[in-house]
């Protein structure tokens, strides 16, 4: 996981989001558990089947990042291309 990663991890809001991610609209759930040392964020494509899902955690040793059931590199491409919507 990259300082990148983590810079666009943070910089997505709090809460459930419209998003855009390679042309296609995403509905997007950033939330923060246990005091904010663990994350999920959950996306579903609107009108398709992508989905996207990830638990980071905050640990002492530093980050750690685990996809829920598919590859590290979809998730992380995806966190570092979505475009919130205004």
């Amino acid at each position: 996981m990259t300082p990148r990663f983590l810079k666009a991890f943070d910089a997505l809001p709090a809460g459930t989001f419209k998003a855009t991610y390679q042309d296609r609209p995403y509905i997007v759930t950033k939330s923060a558990l246990s005091e904010g040392k663990a994350q999920k964020l959950v996306a579903e494509e609107l009108g398709g089947t992508d989905y996207i899902s990830l638990n980071l955690y905050r640990l002492a040793s530093g980050p750690l990042l685990k996809p829920c059931e598919m590859p590290d590199a979809k998730v992380i491409a995806f966190v570092e291309g979505v475009q919130p919507l205004a």
